[in-house]
């Protein structure tokens, strides 16, 4: 019976203490500072970011890389650093699938063979915004880091065995994807190695 009287009193206490200093605050004319509103998430300011974005891919990539990724969903990048030593058939010796907001994933286009993942992240840093860029920027970014410096981002960037964030079957899908859309495009890598 003590315990309950005890509780009694202190939650009486409490509770004139938290009216005292309310009615305080309505005399005084100052109002309880309400917190900041957090960050929403606007379906339409993020679709018209995205519209934007790929805009911007289109206007960097050439034809065949914007078709490729309007298409499929990913860019293919053949490989910069061994360039020098294409097959007989003008492929060269790798290549990248470059997927949005996933690593990079390094292959041989003559084999299919998978052969690594590098994780390399573009973070927006935009203040107020959402932690990733939009699914083409983030594209673009990586398109324009292995274009300009394909050594420095690859030695910079985390990589793993495919299977890591990339189902390997998924992959090797995406491989098969992309063939037949080059066989149906007429599309062939060294015209993209090329352009560059």
């Amino acid at each position: 019976m003590f315990a309950l009287l005890v509780t009694g009193l202190i939650a009486t206490a409490l509770a004139a203490f938290l009216c005292a200093r309310n009615i305080g605050r309505l005399s005084t004319g100052r109002r309880p500072i309400a917190a900041a509103p957090a960050h929403t998430f606007d379906p339409g300011r993020e679709r018209r970011a995205e519209q934007r974005a790929r805009q911007l891919l289109r206007s960097c990539v050439n034809a065949t890389e914007w078709a490729m990724y309007r298409d499929l969903g990913f860019i293919q990048l053949p490989g910069r650093r061994l360039a020098d030593s294409s097959g007989d058939d003008g492929q060269p010796p790798y290549a990248y699938l470059i997927y949005p907001h996933k690593p990079l994933v390094a292959y041989e286009p003559a084999t299919g063979r998978l052969l690594s993942e590098y994780c390399v992240q573009f973070p927006d840093v935009e203040g107020g915004g959402p932690t990733r860029l939009p699914a083409s920027d983030d594209v673009l970014a990586k398109w324009m880091a292995l274009t300009s410096d394909e050594s420095r981002v690859i030695g910079r960037a985390n990589m793993h065995l495919v299977g890591r964030q990339h189902d390997p079957a998924h992959v090797r899908r995406d491989i098969w994807r992309l063939a037949e859309w080059e066989r149906r495009n007429g599309a062939l890598s060294t015209s993209r190695s090329t352009a560059a």
